[in-house]
């Protein structure tokens, strides 16, 4: 089992960059599949990015395509979500998931994720 928690949102105006962090408990982080979602007000939670175990294979929502960055660093049991040219629709509570396995493929589905942090919220103003 792992436990999540984000970091780093927070209120930025448009154009401007904010870097998320994911931290994950236990020594098995690089076990698991990680993505980033996003559930704005009224909105079903949508992915953002997923990276796959040892971070060779990732993607991206076409919303963010060129402007976010999804990476991990295995040995500090960490995940990001750099996100740059930030728009106010990229205001969401912004949630990070695991998912167990060396999958090389990346799971886009909130369902095929078991952990998930508490959300951590990012408003970007106009």
């Amino acid at each position: 089992q792992v436990q999540l928690v984000e970091s780093g949102g927070g209120l930025v105006q448009a154009g401007g960059s904010l870097r998320l962090s994911c931290a994950a408990s236990g020594r098995t982080f690089s076990t698991y599949s990680m993505g980033w979602f996003r559930q704005a007000p009224g909105a079903e939670r949508e992915i953002v990015a997923g990276i796959n175990w040892d971070g060779r294979n990732t993607y991206y929502a076409d919303s963010v395509k060129g402007r976010f960055t999804i990476s991990r660093d295995n040995a500090k049991n960490t995940g990001y979500l750099q996100m740059n040219s930030l728009k106010p629709e990229d205001t969401a509570v912004y949630y990070c998931a695991a998912k167990r396995g060396y999958y090389s493929n990346i799971h886009v589905v909130p369902r095929d994720y078991a952990y998930w942090g508490q959300g951590t919220q990012v408003t970007v103003s106009s």
